[in-house]
């Protein structure tokens, strides 16, 4: 029996960061692998913790942005990237022990698909699987899918669609309204954990309505840098 081999050298993991210490080894250890034949690029903004220290553990690549800006980060990572396929995943999320097993046909299929994980809250609350089911309800129908869902890509589409923009916010939003055709855009049958910390800080529901309005701001035109300044009010 003929037994099928992945080249992993044909991927790049990139992983936006500022200040993820605490959170990067768990990701890591989940990407551990395809350390040795992939590539996995931190591209950091700044970090004042032991982020870069983990990357380098870890054996990551790690580039610099300039400034705090996702969109920016996650560009230089694809700019620098050597493999075909690219992921993009926040460093605060987890994937399950065979992620990768279950996503092997997806480097070799049609490279005009763009894939992105079933959301789930690393939460046992309730509440939580109420937003899980809203947020894959209208990624998977309205396909409006978020960059805490990962997202896979060819790395010649992520190129022919002009990557993420340098933006501090709503990069993910920007990008999946830029696509050519959204008819390609695929979700995967396998869960991808994000931390529920963004929702901890405030109540759920408020939070919510919050980006809510914040994606409604930013499709009116309003300035990104006023909405940053909310965003990230203390």
């Amino acid at each position: 029996m003929k037994i099928e081999v992945i080249n992993l050298s044909k991927i790049s993991i990139i992983i936006p960061t500022i200040n993820e210490a605490n959170n990067l080894p768990l990701l890591l250890s989940d990407l551990s692998i395809i350390q040795e034949e992939g590539e996995i690029l931190i591209v950091d903004c700044g970090s004042e913790d032991k982020t870069i220290d983990v990357a380098n553990i870890y054996g990551a690549k790690v580039y610099k942005s300039q400034e705090r800006n996702r969109g920016l980060q996650l560009d230089i990572g694809a700019k620098n990237s050597k493999g075909e396929w690219l992921i993009f995943l926040h460093a605060d999320t987890r994937l399950t022990h065979d992620w990768f097993t279950k996503i092997k046909s997806v480097f070799k299929g049609d490279k005009n698909f763009i894939y992105y994980f079933k959301f789930k809250i690393s939460n046992k609350k309730i509440i939580y699987r109420v937003l899980e089911i809203l947020v894959n309800f209208r990624s998977k129908y309205f396909k409006q899918p978020y960059g805490d869902q990962g997202l896979i890509i060819h790395k010649s589409i992520y190129l022919k669609n002009n990557g993420f923009r340098n933006i501090p916010l709503m990069e993910d939003l920007d990008f999946f309204m830029r696509l050519n055709s959204k008819k390609y855009l695929k979700q995967l049958n396998l869960p991808i954990f994000t931390s529920p910390r963004k929702w901890e800080r405030t109540n759920i529901f408020l939070q919510t309505i919050k980006n809510w309005n914040f994606r409604r701001r930013w499709l009116n035109g309003e300035s990104l840098k006023s909405i940053y300044s909310d965003y990230y009010k203390k």
